[in-house]
């Protein structure tokens, strides 16, 4: 028994100390954008800010237009991650409940996609979104994302492990494909859709590289493309540059603490779901 508490108490330290060392530079970075240039990048690095300013952020909006860039992702990111969410418990349900010619075939060529890194396939999609009239608008950032093979195939292997006496006994009742989906496979798929809800709001978020290839104009902007132009343009204080990256990581950070428990539960279930 003392063993164990022993054991327990070692790992609790050890995980302690890790988390500190990776939360350290995003409160460093917190600390830096809300102090004055005069007092910032002192060494040893303060946790707390020394002189407490907003002007930082004032400045910023200054110099880009945060509040369209702020709600072009806000725009992009919600659309895009419900609707990669839908599509893919759909896929996901054809793949795991229904039954067609060349089903398995489909799927397997499907994963071969998760090889093929997206720069590849840029130039295609980019023909696309021009012949479809989307370049430079928002559409060209949410139609791509709405195809997520990653998630189609999470959500398959979670249907997977859900007993299909429960579609019968529904079937037997009246239920319909789509009253098995929404109303039965997608309630006890809570935890998944949490998991998955972080992971594409995230890297949608966070995504640079296709606003670079689709959007010219900075009414379209989303806000890490106009992060790199305000770094690129901004010749002075980098403390600006620290609020800006701040005021990109808080969202981020709230919708990942707002589904942290329903990840963990998927994590943690994942490995006992037969």
């Amino acid at each position: 028994m003392r063993a164990r508490r022993f054991g327990t108490w070692i790992l609790t330290t050890v995980l302690v100390v890790f988390g500190a060392i990776m939360l350290a530079p995003l409160v460093w970075l917190m600390s830096e954008s809300f102090t004055q240039e005069r007092s910032a990048f002192y060494l040893p690095p303060s946790w707390i800010p020394r002189d407490v300013t907003t002007e930082n952020f004032t400045a910023m909006a200054e110099l880009i237009p945060f509040g369209r860039m702020f709600l072009n992702s806000v725009v992009v990111s919600v659309t895009a991650t419900v609707g990669a969410l839908l599509v893919s418990v759909m896929a996901a349900y054809a793949f795991s409940r229904l039954r067609f010619r060349g089903r398995d075939r489909l799927f397997a060529l499907m994963l071969a996609a998760l090889m093929v890194p997206m720069q590849m396939t840029v130039i295609p999609v980019f023909f696309l979104m021009r012949n479809l009239g989307l370049v430079d608008t928002l559409g060209s950032l949410i139609l791509p994302a709405l195809i997520n093979v990653f998630a189609i195939f999470f959500f398959r292997q979670y249907f997977a492990s859900i007993p299909r006496e429960l579609d019968e006994a529904a079937t037997l009742d009246g239920a319909g494909h789509g009253w098995i989906l929404f109303r039965m496979l997608v309630p006890l798929s809570g935890p998944a859709i949490a998991a998955m809800t972080i992971l594409i709001f995230e890297a949608t978020w966070n995504n640079y590289f296709g606003p670079l290839i689709f959007i010219r104009t900075e009414e379209h902007m989303t806000l890490p493309l106009g992060l790199v132009t305000l770094q690129a343009g901004q010749s002075g204080s980098s403390v600006v540059v620290f609020a800006a990256i701040t005021a990109v990581v808080v969202p981020a950070l709230v919708v990942f603490l707002l589904f942290q428990r329903a990840f963990i539960a998927s994590v943690a279930t994942a490995g006992v779901r037969g």
